[in-house]
């Protein structure tokens, strides 16, 4: 493995219980932050995790997913269960969860430094593992990228004007945010989700992504904005959407040399067609994940295929 991995993810593992009427449960693996290592190691980068897993069995199912990927995992000693939601689908494949989590991440040795850190989720907001993951990217930020994906769980984020300044701090530190336009609804309700995220851009990312589900999505940077439409796709759930769009996105800067410590200068100053391909890009990751059962992002040949076809 080289000296220095490409992306270092960190936040939690969930065991996603998915309940359909009338179907028996099916146990997928998941967590948003999960779900985004294990879409880069599909797309052929070196990804490791730092999470929490059970001694269980819903902790061996996930860790079986993740390594037989390439993922490399890191845990702390934490004997908590397996984190676990409950996934209720509509008949438009919409989901809502229902979540039985601990996070508790205490500090974990490296003996790595990445080119690029990625956190979000119910990790960076819920005590008192949130503390290790804001201590990490601040140590690591100075020679790294930052992503953050706030992925609200309204159940799970606690007071909301609190949570909201949990959530701009680390909107602060990053360099690309991601989020869609519920998650920007909750956190600031009654507002336009381009005027929030025109507020998150002037905090100091380099670039903000915004979500629509069938409507598209929207990049915001300082030179103004990038729309793309959403791909025609028979929906099958959307589980797992919005981190396969994240590890597109990611994917595609990489490619375009936007990322780490060499990459920072031009991630604060990318030209239009550059941001429009990695919206392509994260648009198909996306696209291809929705079409299937569970979070199960592209590979390399799959992502291409549907760039293709698009």
């Amino acid at each position: 493995m080289p000296d220095r991995p490409d992306f270092l993810v960190i936040g939690e593992c969930v065991a996603d219980i998915v309940r359909l009427p009338g179907a028996p449960d099916r146990v997928h693996p998941g967590g948003s932050p999960a779900n985004v290592a294990h879409g880069l190691a599909r797309l052929g980068h070196d990804a490791t995790l730092l999470t929490q897993l059970g001694a269980d069995d819903n902790g061996r199912l996930i860790r079986a997913h993740l390594t037989g990927a390439g993922v490399e995992v890191l845990d702390d000693d934490a004997t908590d269960p397996t984190p676990s939601a409950v996934v209720t689908l509509d008949d438009e494949g919409r989901a809502s969860y229902a979540f039985e989590i601990t996070w508790s991440l205490g500090p974990v040795a490296l003996d790595r430094r990445p080119r690029h850190v990625h956190t979000g989720s119910i990790a960076a907001v819920t005590a008192p593992g949130a503390a290790t993951v804001l201590a990490a990217v601040e140590s690591l930020r100075t020679a790294a990228t930052v992503s953050y994906d706030p992925n609200v769980r309204p159940a799970l984020m606690g007071e909301h004007e609190a949570a909201v300044r949990r959530v701009e701090r680390c909107v602060a530190l990053s360099d690309v945010v991601k989020a869609s336009d519920e998650d920007l609804g909750w956190l600031y309700p009654g507002r336009e989700p381009e005027d929030a995220a025109e507020r998150w851009l002037a905090a100091g990312p380099a670039l903000v992504l915004v979500t629509r589900g069938g409507e598209g999505a929207t990049a915001l940077l300082p030179g103004g904005r990038v729309d793309i439409g959403a791909l025609p796709v028979d929906v099958v759930d959307s589980v797992g959407a919005g981190d396969a769009f994240m590890s597109g996105t990611l994917h595609a800067l990489a490619a375009h040399g936007l990322l780490g410590e060499a990459g920072r200068e031009r991630l604060r100053a990318p030209d239009r067609d550059t941001v429009s391909d990695v919206l392509r890009h994260a648009a198909a990751s996306a696209a291809v994940t929705v079409a299937r059962a569970g979070a199960n992002p592209p590979d390399e040949s799959e992502l291409r295929a549907a760039l293709a076809r698009h």
